[in-house]
C-alpha cells in the first residue's frame, strides 16, 4: 500500500491484491461491498494520519475509487469541513467504527490521464534524471506525455498511461516528490494549449532524457 499528499486535504492510496492482508478479500469486494472494506479504509485513515497527520475526525470525506485493472486500485480521499457546502453526498459518521462510504466508480480514463505540475523546467529535469537513474523503466512504456508551460511552471501531461507495468508504483513515488498533482480532466489540458506553450508534443519523457540530461 503507498499513500501519497496532494494538497492538504486530498491523499492518494494505491493498492495492489497482495497489500490486503485478508486472502479472501479481492479488489472488486472493496469496490461493492461496504462491510468488508470498512476495517481498510479505516487503516488507510489510521495510516494517513500517523504519516502525513492527515486527521479526518469530525470531517466529511470524498472517497473516489478507480480500477482499470484487477491488480491495482487507486481511491482518492478528499477531506472537507462539516459544514463545508455541497459535499453532503459523500460523508462518513463519527466516531469511526460507523464510517460508511460512498464509492464513485470511473472509467478507465480517468486512471490513464493525469496532470502534474512542475515549478520550473530544472525540477522536471530532475524528475526525468530520477526516472533515468532505475534502468528497469520503460519510459515510454510507461505513458504517452506532452509538457507544457504556463505562468512560470511547466506541466505534464500523461496519457495511456500503463497501470500494469511492473515500476508503475515507483512512478508514481517519484512524480509525488518532484511534482503536485493537478487534475484527471482534459479541460486544463485545453487551457494549457491555449494559453500556454508546448514545449514538448509528444514524447516529452524521453526526449527530455536523450538532448537534456
Amino acid at each position: 500500500m503507498k499513500i501519497e499528499r496532494i494538497t492538504e486535504n486530498k491523499i492518494r492510496i494505491i493498492i495492489k491484491q497482495e497489500d490486503l492482508k485478508d486472502p479472501s478479500m479481492d479488489l472488486h469486494t472493496i469496490m461493492t461491498k461496504a462491510a468488508e472494506s470498512h476495517g481498510l479504509f479505516l487503516e488507510i485513515l489510521d495510516k494517513a494520519q500517523k504519516e502525513f497527520g492527515f486527521d479526518t475526525d469530525g470531517r466529511k470525506l470524498l472517497i473516489e475509487a478507480f480500477s482499470a485493472q484487477d491488480e491495482v486500485m487507486i481511491f482518492t480521499i478528499t477531506r472537507y469541513d462539516i459544514k463545508e457546502p455541497n459535499v453532503s453526498d459523500f460523508n462518513h459518521n463519527f466516531p469511526k467504527k460507523h464510517l460508511k462510504v460512498r464509492r464513485k466508480f470511473d472509467n478507465a480514463q480517468v486512471l490513464n490521464y493525469s496532470i502534474y505540475r512542475f515549478d520550473d523546467f530544472e525540477q522536471y529535469c530532475t524528475f526525468c534524471t530520477s526516472l533515468k537513474n532505475h534502468s528497469e523503466m520503460s519510459i515510454r512504456a510507461l505513458a504517452h506525455s506532452s509538457l507544457y508551460a504556463y505562468y512560470n511552471n511547466y506541466y505534464l501531461v500523461l496519457s495511456n498511461i500503463n497501470l500494469k507495468h511492473h515500476s508503475i508504483l515507483l512512478f508514481y513515488h517519484l512524480l509525488s516528490e518532484f511534482s503536485v498533482f493537478c487534475t484527471h480532466s482534459s479541460d486544463f489540458e485545453n487551457r494549457l494549449k491555449e494559453y500556454g506553450k508546448c514545449v514538448m508534443k509528444k514524447n516529452a519523457l524521453s526526449t527530455t532524457l536523450k538532448f537534456f540530461d
